[in-house]
């Protein structure tokens, strides 16, 4: 028989998200719209005072949110964020879900590129993405439910120039996905990711009203015609961390307006 509410499998009241880089950017606009949905919130990121910004714009409506101050990048702080997302776990029938969201990026030609942005951002795409998954997850594997968001992007299948080492990041993460979700389906525990094409945070906003060319140059490429507004990315978010996606594992949801790959 059908659902009494169809949209009732849509809702987060019974979910408690970690959102890494949740300072600022889509990670902040994640944070804050799921806690409108009625989730409580584990905000993640480097930026304490950011954090306990977003913290109060959540209490101001009624919502709940923990902050957790956290460098991705290093295994010891993504293991003390695990220890307290346990801890606030054992207090609560909410079921786990993790947006792996923290990321930065740059364009830069391929000769210049340094060993240290090399792995910079390897360790905050990559390794990040891992160890939080491995952390978190084992919480969610304990209880034979879970969701796993992971933040890839065009990038992670087309290229431009001066792309080279972002395109390699974000590919990895697409990859991981899929073997995660492989390994962790059977235990209930749900991967997949989300690939937006260039959205409209301040940061990127800066960025390329400094290069009008490049901006054009990105803008031909989606068929829509603009670029994401954080805004296009609730719905498949909300999607990917609710019930409504129970049977969705695996996957790559691009939001992408039609780009030209």
């Amino acid at each position: 028989m059908p659902h009494p509410d169809p949209l009732a499998t849509f809702r987060l009241d019974d979910r408690l998200i970690v959102v890494t880089g949740a300072s600022e950017g889509i990670g902040r606009f994640f944070a804050v719209e799921f806690a409108h949905a009625g989730a409580h919130i584990v905000l993640a990121s480097r930026h304490r005072d950011k954090l306990d910004e977003v913290r109060r714009t959540i209490g101001a409506f009624g919502g709940q949110a923990e902050v957790v101050p956290t460098d991705v990048s290093r295994l010891g702080d993504i293991r003390a964020l695990a220890d307290e997302v346990r801890r606030l776990a054992k207090s609560s029938e909410r079921q786990l879900v993790l947006v792996n969201n923290a990321g930065f990026g740059f364009t830069k030609a391929a000769l210049d590129v340094t060993e240290e942005q090399w792995d910079s951002l390897f360790d905050v795409h990559a390794k990040a993405t891992f160890f939080c998954s491995q952390q978190i997850g084992r919480l969610m594997l304990e209880r034979g439910y879970g969701k796993i968001i992971n933040m890839s992007s065009t990038w992670a299948v087309t290229t431009d120039v001066g792309k080279s080492a972002y395109c390699a990041a974000k590919a990895a993460i697409g990859h991981l996905t899929a073997a995660l979700s492989t390994e962790w389906a059977p235990q209930g525990v749900r991967v997949n990711a989300l690939a937006p094409t260039t959205t409209m945070t301040d940061f990127v906003k800066g960025t390329l009203l400094a290069n009008p060319e490049r901006r054009e140059r990105l803008l031909s490429r989606i068929k829509l015609g603009r670029f994401a507004q954080p805004t296009d990315l609730l719905g498949a978010a909300i999607f990917l961390a609710s019930g409504a996606s129970d049977f969705v594992t695996g996957q790559t949801l691009f939001i992408d307006g039609g780009s030209v790959t």
